[in-house]
């Protein structure tokens, strides 16, 4: 058991939802955002992101995160095997947990790759773009894809 308690849940063992949007999805992205322990300033980047969403596309911004999250969630992804002293690159399915965890990674590699602009608005502009089927983190899932499309030959190493 962890010296600082348990993560906070709920009594099924859920992830707590956000208080804004009641959403366990934000609040996953949320904690994935976090950056040095400092939960309020990622809770306020995110609020003013869908702040900046919700004024952009005159849609509710919940709906928006929703669409890019599944918009950039692979469904195929390599994992190195070895086998006979090669590694090849055997394509596998993703887990539903694992893809929405790659696409929250992605969106967020993306965000702080730009420079520029305050972090609510890098965040904003992936969003939109993401769900428009655009951007760096729609392009890391396609470039998957794709790789995982080139091993397909490999398929037969998967167990």
């Amino acid at each position: 058991m962890p010296r600082k308690g348990l993560r906070p849940r709920d009594r099924r063992g859920l992830p707590v939802p956000d208080h804004k949007y009641r959403s366990v999805l934000i609040s996953r992205f949320v904690n994935k955002m976090n950056f040095q322990g400092k939960k309020n300033a990622a809770l306020r980047v995110m609020y003013d992101a869908l702040d900046i969403v919700k004024d952009k596309t005159k849609e509710e911004a919940l709906g928006v995160f929703t669409r890019a999250i599944e918009n950039v969630r692979p469904l195929l992804e390599v994992k190195a095997r070895r086998v006979g002293g090669a590694t090849y690159q055997v394509p596998i399915e993703v887990q539903e947990p694992r893809s929405s965890t790659l696409a929250m990674r992605w969106l967020i590699s993306a965000t702080r790759s730009k420079t520029g602009k305050p972090s609510a608005q890098c965040l904003a502009d992936e969003i939109l773009l993401a769900a428009k089927k655009e951007g760096a983190a729609f392009k890391k899932r396609e470039d998957t894809h794709k790789m995982a499309e080139a091993n397909q030959a490999f398929a037969h190493y998967r167990w």
